[in-house]
């Protein structure tokens, strides 16, 4: 009997990820058409916030179609009216879109391929990211500090991910210390943040598991002791935080939430 009601909770859970999986999807096709046209007539903070209805929209289906509820802590490291260089470990595609909803208004460093993506990619460029070709990495890191130095000139913080490219949960990679090199060359402070998203929007799978996303918003940190300190210092407090999440899902799996 109850092998039988775990199959068919299980079954539940598929069906309502390709639920989402449809409306997202569809929602999103629908609003990048509607951002690009209104967007020649909106101020750079009207677009973005125009822009990210569709994350606002889509974190109300996670929540009410698949079971997922999002904590945050440590809210108030957020900076008011400064912009950072936020670091953030990289799971999913969850945190790309929920960290606009954090930091706004920000510059996403992302992989040039995702502006070739219709719909989605034209929603995205309205957003002005800083976007790479990481096949090249000494031009990339030259765009990155470039760009992202203009960006935060003009008040928008810029959002790294570090690791490069999405890792399992209770995983951090190795970091990239292009994120640690422009917040020292500028003088802005670096935002770390970590989550544990892999848990319920695993990367590369169309499975949306009910659960909580809890992201973890650490102390703003200055570049004190040069680029290879920040970096380590910003690496090894995600790593910490990363784990201890997850160390916390498994407890949450067992019956004890909270």
């Amino acid at each position: 009997m109850q092998t039988a009601t775990k199959a068919n909770a299980d079954w539940m859970i598929w069906l309502r990820s390709l639920a989402f999986v449809l409306l997202y999807n569809l929602l999103g096709i629908v609003h990048s058409l509607v951002s690009l046209a209104v967007a020649p007539f909106q101020s750079r903070e009207q677009r973005h916030c125009f822009v990210n209805h569709w994350t606002r929209i889509t974190m109300w289906l996670l929540r009410h179609l698949n079971g997922i509820e999002i904590e945050i802590l440590g809210r108030e490291n957020l900076p008011q009216g400064e912009p950072v260089v936020v670091m953030a470990n990289h799971q999913s595609e969850w945190e790309t879109f929920y960290l606009h909803l954090l930091v706004s208004p920000q510059a996403t460093v992302i992989k040039r391929e995702l502006l070739w993506i219709p719909f989605f990619g034209w929603g995205l460029a309205l957003l002005d990211p800083i976007a790479i070709d990481r096949n090249k990495p000494v031009q990339a890191l030259k765009k990155l500090l470039r760009e992202g130095q203009q960006r935060l000139e003009q008040g928008m913080s810029v959002v790294i991910y570090p690791e490069g490219t999405r890792q399992p949960p209770g995983q951090v990679g190795r970091f990239n210390p292009g994120g640690a090199q422009l917040a020292c060359r500028t003088g802005r402070r670096v935002l770390p943040v970590a989550h544990n998203a892999g848990d319920c929007w695993p990367a590369r799978s169309l499975l949306r598991r009910p659960g909580r996303i809890r992201v973890v918003i650490g102390p703003p940190l200055f570049c004190e002791a040069g680029v290879e300190a920040l970096n380590a210092q910003v690496e090894q407090w995600i790593r910490q935080t990363a784990f201890a999440l997850m160390a916390r899902s498994v407890t949450d799996r067992h019956g004890n939430p909270g």
